[in-house]
């Protein structure tokens, strides 16, 4: 608070009449500045800080005259201010633009305050805070005065960081990192932006400096691993490549780094030398590898180019820093498997860049190429791109993309430079990208990369099918960016061709049919897609082709009628057309009552999309036919689209008239009514009345949710409100001269009394959508406080249903109270004053608000314990508590009045005392149904099954009634049975989603941290685990695991190292309860078990290490590994499958991302094991982990065909990804080849994680080549499932060039008629052979004349059929019985043969054909045995 004793102290200077004369002037200054430091929001701040520079520009003039005393007060507190602002580098900026108009004149003494100001930050000791860290780090960065004063005061600075890096080292005191962070950014920064001051204390030994010499060993120590945040070690990597920067010649510069390199790999041990500076490197127990990318990112990013390329000291060979040193670390990197993809690719493209930016000092270094066809340089650099591509790392793509333009650019520079026409690799790259499946992402990333090189026409001729396979990666959402991307490039290209007629023609060849077919698409997505990513674009690159496209969508069916409606809306908004002619307005008249949605959206944003800021005449009685007629439509996304084209519409009403009031607008005829703002008016204010209309209580859900989105775009346009917290559609500055203009005709009137009642009204509705809604809108846009004669009702109206038992009219309760909040003013206390029977001693109205609602729920508490199935009729607690949770975390007022000084005692209290009642109120409510009361409901670990809840509500009913014994049973539930479960399971809920909330918004607070000590928190985990472990009701569980969630990061991510213990003591107690004996159920009663140890997993910091995630699963896995015991009771719960369980629920937990990805290996290892476990409990369990793996591994089945995922991985993606992984199921694979026992529980599991992935490309040298021969053995297993799985998965074995050889390969095995010795095999080869014909999703299938070799053996399997058929009618009467033993009967039954043989036979007969079109092919099953 020091800014604002200096503002006080400058306002008290200023103030004194007549004292000097920029007093006024001063004064508004320093209220600008105390406003901009008591503001929230970031548009608020800016605003005020921006008037005070306008009065500093002013005032500055009038500060010259002045002396010294005069002008010291304001520079001081200008100064203080700025300090407070470190944080924000925009602020601090503002702030000294002002200081610096201040001070001109007068610069000796504002240099005197800044050098007092620096001086005095760390005077409380060695250690520098968190805001120190901060203020040396802006002045340094955007303060020339803070950067003389630490030149000239270098040693005591370097002093101070020295002690605070080795106290953070030390005692890691801050898990988020951020102390850490800023003093290694200190660091940084001092490196960086005066190296002419620490390059002599670096490099010179007489001026060697041993703080320095000190922070150099803390930086290494961060660097290999002491600091846990992997942020502070990137930025360490950084410092140090900056201090490299400091050498005066660059060879020692890269002997330094070299030095660096070699001490890594010796486990960080030994001495590092730079300069005259050495330390002693001790290595780290517990190092994992990321030191070498730290290191390679931060020399990459910053260090000079001469260092990186010149020759290293001592090397035989031309080596460099770059090459030599650099490149290996990066590959080395990409095959460990740590959770660090994203820096990894990140420091891949950082290097190619580098090499980009200093080919010539390359090209002189080594005398030659780099990139030769030969180079070892080449094969590994590609190799390593191959590998990286399918990467699934969110952000990686992008990485990927751009490694790939840069590799390819770095080789045409080469090529050009040494004048080389032979260039193999684009066509290495071409035909790798061609032989991927079309569901690949990268396919797209090297077709793109390698257009400009080869030409569009080479690539379409590589790919016939990409038009194809373009449009349906326009349906696929993560396609189609890639897409669009490859369809402007090859049109690009195509363009730079020709002119004129070329373009057009070459155009319509490719690109028409794909287009048209998107255009008049029913699916929403592609039409979608194409109107807006490739439509536009088009026909701003060639408008020709928007004749081309009209003619297209000539018909009157419904498919016409939304690709002309779209072309015409990019038309009119690319060319600028306005009118619509008459034959237009017909068939748009059409469009906008058509049955289909999509049709009527598209007119829609027709019609309001246009350049003008007014409507035509035929326009607006478009709008006014249409919009009556669709405020009922069902659909979400059709609200939305239809908010979001009405806002257009009223934007460009309210500019237009704006700009016609201020006599500006010369773009729009004169003409009486169109353009005027009348027209604006007029519309505005029926839109209005048809909102209002539409809120009626007996509307309904649909037209008020539209309605309310209407009139939520009415009021953002139409009215002068400002949101601070909104970046965009603020209202003009001239706003009210438009309300002013409305309101003289008696229009516009927004706010008026039926207005309120209309939204007061929406408040009661059974929906939640319909409650947040009108109350934002009451809240944002209404006058701050309701009119006095509506409050009393309002307020009683609340209570009471805050009441009710029922679910729908409590939560509405519970809206209307936040509301009544935040419109309240001193008579809503004196109301709710008079009601308790209390004077009112508070003014705080948040705090006299929360305080009553309090009281309100420990007097329904107080009712609950004495008779629970009256509390749950007319005070059921969780209405109440609904309402302190919306009041308390919803209301920003609150967060504000909790952070003053005045009330925080009272705050304090309150909130001990309510975690103690939601204490009680959890035991009261888990202890009744337990039968239990009081203390000894704790006692109880496991909760009730049904039939003890049932019984215990019963005996509650009985009690509460008065009853001596039970009525008679009923199959029904009572309402009085249903009111006390209702009353349990949302009050529990209630009670985790409150806990959980005011954790995560008080410990991220800054200055309510202590508003909830320890012992309140361990209160609330001990509540937390009790809901978790005692209760069935998923309702609750969900809830409270939300909560609980918070819960853990909130007290994870704090700096007090007691908090962090109280979510790691519960995990411990997790795992403990876990393994040992007990003698009930926990897993089949507790719902929630498992997602104990989801919640606190999923706290940890997603950028640190996540140490309980690694202890958790290690932990789980070693349990689940245990031997089963001999006579286990199937009551009771095995450890081994509770482990099972809880590992599944960590898998499939959205929370986690890819930090589960590390453990993959083991978790399926352990599944495939649990499959063949002789506990049916543990099969189940491991069944259910293994669809969880296979989904978090490959991703959600979007669709299928043939078992193939639309969103697929290739095998040699997966396996690069997971190299253990492969082993694991070869192991499995070859545990099932012929000789070996048959029943294998786990192989139809491999099989089918094996045929979702999809084809790689055409490599040889393809880890997937090692799974061809196990599948090809499986084919004559006994088993039917397994014989057609092991065909399936084939498929993404085998790349499509591959297959043809393959097919021959089995054709030629397949014996003659007569010489079959096995039906089994004979069935599984003809399986194998029409999966490689199948036109799979990705493939082309096999054209004709890859068949003609296997020709002779298809027709030998075609001879086959007259025997099979022989066969089939001779064991017909035998098969009418199925029999029960159904492995070995298979070996003998012809009918899967003749099956397969006949689809194998109509498959090659299609193939053959030239007409064939094997993405068509629909056959139905009935036709195949025809």
């Amino acid at each position: 608070m020091g800014a604002e004793r200096e503002a006080r102290a400058c306002a008290a200077f200023y103030g004194d009449a007549g004292r000097c004369g920029p007093g006024p002037a001063a004064l508004c200054c320093v209220r600008c500045l105390q406003q901009f430091a008591g503001s929230t929001a970031k548009r608020c701040r800016d605003k005020h800080l921006e008037e005070a520079l306008q009065l500093a520009r002013t005032l500055g003039k009038e500060l010259r005259a002045l002396g010294e005393t005069e002008v010291r007060p304001l520079l001081r507190c200008v100064l203080a201010f700025q300090l407070e602002a470190a944080g924000s580098s925009s602020a601090f900026q503002k702030l000294e633009q002002i200081v610096t108009q201040l001070a001109v004149g007068h610069e000796a003494v504002l240099a005197q305050e800044v050098g007092t100001l620096l001086a005095g930050l760390a005077l409380h000791g060695e250690v520098l805070s968190p805001e120190d860290l901060q203020a040396v780090c802006m002045f340094i960065e955007e303060s020339s005065l803070g950067r003389h004063h630490w030149q000239q005061n270098m040693a005591p600075l370097l002093q101070h960081l020295a002690h605070t890096l080795g106290y953070m080292l030390q005692g890691q005191p801050a898990p988020s990192g951020t102390w850490g962070c800023l003093a290694v950014k200190a660091c940084l920064q001092l490196f960086q932006v005066m190296p002419k001051d620490v390059a002599p204390l670096v490099w010179s030994a007489a001026a060697k400096n041993e703080a320095l010499q000190c922070i150099l060993g803390l930086l290494l120590e961060a660097v290999a691993g002491k600091a846990l945040s992997k942020d502070v070690r990137l930025l360490a990597g950084t410092a140090l490549s900056m201090l490299l920067n400091t050498a005066p010649q660059p060879e020692s510069g890269a002997s330094a780094a070299l030095t660096l390199f070699q001490l890594m790999d010796r486990a960080g041990a030994g001495e590092l030398r730079v300069g005259e500076l050495a330390v002693e490197a001790h290595s780290i127990p517990e190092s994992d590898g990321l030191e070498r990318l730290v290191l390679s990112r931060g020399l990459l990013t910053c260090c000079r180019a001469d260092i990186l390329c010149c020759r290293l000291e001592g090397s035989n060979c031309q080596a460099c820093l770059l090459l030599d040193v650099l490149f290996p670390t990066v590959c080395t990197l990409s095959k460990e498997q740590k959770d660090c993809h994203y820096h990894f690719f990140q420091v891949l493209v950082l290097w190619l860049r580098r090499v980009q930016e200093n080919l010539p000092e390359l090209w002189h270094l080594r005398g030659s190429r780099l990139l030769t066809e030969d180079a070892k340089l080449l094969q590994e650099l590609t190799q390593l791109l191959w590998d990286s591509a399918e990467a699934p790392v969110e952000g990686v793509s992008e990485f990927i993309q751009s490694s790939f333009r840069l590799l390819l650019e770095i080789y045409h520079l080469e090529c050009q430079h040494f004048e080389d026409q032979e260039r193999p690799l684009y066509q290495q790259v071409l035909q790798r990208a061609v032989s991927m499946s079309w569901q690949i992402k990268a396919r797209y990333v090297l077709l793109c990369a390698i257009v400009p090189y080869v030409g569009s026409q080479q690539v379409l001729d590589a790919c016939p099918m990409l038009p194809q396979h373009l449009l349906s990666c326009l349906a696929t959402n993560h396609l189609c960016p890639m897409a669009t991307e490859l369809y402007r490039a090859l049109v690009r290209q195509q363009c730079s061709q020709g002119q004129g007629d070329v373009q057009a023609k070459l155009w319509t060849q490719y690109w028409l049919p794909l287009l048209s077919e998107a255009l008049r698409s029913s699916l929403p997505i592609l039409h979608s897609n194409a109107a807006n990513h490739l439509l536009p674009w088009t026909l701003r690159q060639l408008p020709a082709a928007g004749t081309l496209l009209a003619a297209q969508f000539s018909g009157a069916d419904t498919a016409a009628l939304r690709a002309w409606v779209s072309l015409l809306r990019v038309q009119r908004s690319t060319a600028g057309v306005t009118l619509l002619r008459a034959e237009e307005v017909a068939r748009l008249r059409a469009c906008l009552r058509a049955s289909e949605e999509g049709v009527r959206l598209a007119a829609l944003g027709l019609l309001c999309s246009g350049p003008g800021h007014s409507l035509a005449g035929t326009e607006e009685r478009l709008l006014r036919e249409f919009l009556p007629l669709n405020l009922n439509c069902h659909t979400s996304a059709f609200r939305q689209l239809l908010q979001a084209a009405l806002r257009r519409v009223l934007g460009r009403l309210r500019d237009g008239a704006l700009a016609r009031l201020r006599g500006k607008d010369s773009r729009e005829p004169r003409g009486k009514g169109v353009g005027q703002p009348a027209q604006a008016v007029d519309f505005v204010e029926w839109l209005l009345q048809l909102c209002i209309s539409s809120l009626t209580p007996w509307a309904n859900y649909q037209r008020k949710k539209t309605a309310l989105l209407l009139l939520t775009a009415i009021l953002e346009t139409c009215t002068d409100t400002w949101s601070p917290e909104r970046k965009k559609g603020q209202p003009p500055r001239t706003m009210a001269t438009l309300l002013g203009h409305a309101r003289q005709s008696g229009c516009w009137d927004f706010f008026s009394r039926p207005n309120l009642l209309a939204l007061l009204g929406c408040l009661q509705d059974s929906t939640n959508e319909i409650r947040d809604m009108a109350s934002e809108l009451l809240v944002r846009y209404f006058p701050a406080t309701f009119p006095e004669t509506l409050t009393p009702s309002l307020l009683q109206l609340a209570q009471d249903a805050l009441s009710s038992p029922r679910v729908q009219e409590a939560e509405a309760g519970a809206v209307l109270m936040k509301t009544i909040l935040q419109k309240s003013d001193s008579r809503t206390l004196k109301l709710l004053a008079l009601e308790a029977n209390t004077a009112q001693t508070l003014t705080n109205r948040s705090l006299y608000f929360a305080q009553h609602l309090l009281r309100v729920l420990q007097a329904q508490l107080a009712t609950a314990q004495q008779n629970l199935l009256q509390a749950a009729a007319i005070a059921p607690m969780h209405g109440v508590l609904a309402a302190l949770r919306r009041c308390l975390l919803q209301v920003p007022e609150v967060v504000t009045c909790m952070k003053t000084v005045e009330s925080a005692q009272d705050w304090q209290e309150l909130l001990s005392s309510l975690v103690g009642t939601a204490r009680d109120i959890t035991s009261l409510l888990l202890g009744a149904l337990q039968s239990q009361q009081g203390p000894e409901a704790e006692q109880q670990v496991a909760a009730p099954s049904f039939a003890d809840m049932g019984n215990a509500i019963g005996s509650l009913i009985i009690l509460g009634k008065g009853q001596q014994e039970e009525e008679e049973d009923s199959v029904l539930l009572s309402e009085e049975h249903s009111l006390i479960l209702t009353c349990c399971w949302v009050s529990v809920k209630e009670v985790g989603l409150l806990l959980g909330g005011l954790a995560e918004l008080l410990l991220s607070s800054p200055g309510t941290k202590h508003l909830l000590p320890l012992a309140s928190l361990q209160t609330a985990a001990t509540v937390f685990q009790e809901i978790l472990l005692r209760c069935r009701h998923w309702g609750a569980v969900e809830g409270c695991s939300t909560g609980f969630t918070k819960f853990c990061a909130a007290l994870l991510n704090h700096p007090n190292t007691e908090l962090q213990a109280v979510p790691q003591t519960i995990l411990d107690q997790g795992l403990e309860a876990l393994s040992g004996p007990r003698s009930s159920s926990i897993t089949r009663r507790a719902a929630g078990f498992p997602m104990l140890f989801l919640c606190i997993v999923s706290g940890e910091n997603p950028a640190q290490a996540r140490p309980l995630l690694t202890r958790c699963i290690q932990t789980l896995l070693a349990l689940a590994t245990m031997a089963l015991p001999q006579d286990w009771d199937q009551t009771l719960d095995l450890p081994q499958v509770c482990a099972l369980h809880v590992l599944q629920t960590l898998v499939r937990g959205a929370g986690l991302g890819t930090a589960l990805l590390q453990h993959a290996t083991p978790m399926v290892a352990l599944a495939l094991r649990g499959l063949s476990s002789p506990c049916w409990a543990m099969r189940n369990a491991a069944i259910q982990l293994f669809s969880a793996l296979t989904t978090r591994l490959l991703g959600q089945k979007q669709g299928s065909a043939e078992g193939c995922l639309v969103e697929g991985l290739s095998l040699p993606a997966f396996l690069g990804q997971h190299p253990q992984l492969g082993a694991v199921l070869l192991a499995e694979l070859g545990a099932a080849m012929p000789g070996r026992p048959h029943l294998r529980p786990a192989l139809h599991a491999v099989l089918t994680l094996l045929a979702q992935l999809q084809p790689g490309p055409d490599d040889p040298s393809s880890p997937s080549t090692r799974f061809l021969e196990p599948l090809l053995e499986l084919a004559g297993s006994p088993i039917y499932a397994v014989r057609a799985m092991a065909a399936k998965a084939l498929i993404p074995v085998v790349p499509p060039p591959q297959r043809p050889a393959l097919l021959l390969h089995l054709a030629q095995q397949l014996p003659a008629p007569g010489r079959v010795r096995s039906h089994n095999i004979l069935h599984g080869r003809l399986l194998q052979m029409r999966a490689l014909l199948a036109p799979n999703p990705g493939t082309d299938g096999c054209s004709p004349s890859c068949l003609a070799p296997s020709a002779p053996a298809s027709h030998r399997a075609s001879g086959m059929l007259s025997v099979l058929s022989w066969a089939t009618s001779q064991r017909a009467g035998s098969w009418a019985v199925p029999s029960c033993r159904w492995v070995q009967p298979f070996s003998t039954r012809p009918w899967p043969a003749l099956l397969a043989a006949r689809q194998l036979d109509w498959l090659t007969a299609r193939a053959s054909a030239p007409s064939a079109h094997f993405c068509n092919i629909r056959t139905p099953m009935s036709t195949l045995l025809c």
